[in-house]
């Protein structure tokens, strides 16, 4: 089966009337973890966006090990769940804020990447996304967020 694109589904979904819509809504959530998660943070968290950040933060401190070594499929998973979470709220400060700290906490914790190029090769690429984000928000924070930028890029060398 093909998949309608997004402006067919569009106007499909406005000639819903609200039951079946929010039938639909249900359904689609009953599926999917993913699809429940994105809900939830449309409904209910989207309204306040720094805290959705401090949920977000809280969560990879918690995730990723307070000792000085990091295995390459927790940082895996890590950059996973925190891709996820981006996704859903789709703010470029949201993105910045929450890759810094990722990145911050590898410093504040001092976690060695040792000779696993793939976990140096993981925080280069962090860093190359937090450049590419900073560079579509205002000039303001571009500043900013550059300047809490400062002690996390050394640390890669």
């Amino acid at each position: 089966m093909k998949a309608d694109s997004i402006s067919e589904l569009k106007k499909t979904l406005k000639q819903l009337d609200h039951d079946d819509l929010l039938a639909v809504c249900l359904r689609l959530a009953k599926y999917k973890v993913d699809n429940k998660e994105l809900l939830t943070y449309l409904l209910k968290k989207s309204a306040d966006e720094q805290a959705y950040v401090a949920e977000v933060c809280d969560e990879i401190s918690r995730e990723l090990p307070s000792e000085r070594t990091l295995h390459k499929k927790t940082m895996r998973k890590i950059v996973r769940l925190m891709d996820k979470w981006i996704r859903y709220s789709g703010n470029k400060e949201t993105e910045i804020e929450v890759r810094i700290h990722f990145c911050q906490l590898f410093v504040d914790r001092r976690i060695e990447f040792g000779r696993c190029r793939v976990k140096a090769n993981m925080y280069a690429t962090q860093l190359k996304k937090i450049d590419k984000a900073i560079e579509t928000v205002h000039p303001d924070l571009q500043f900013d967020f550059r300047h809490q930028m400062d002690g996390i890029q050394e640390y890669l060398k």
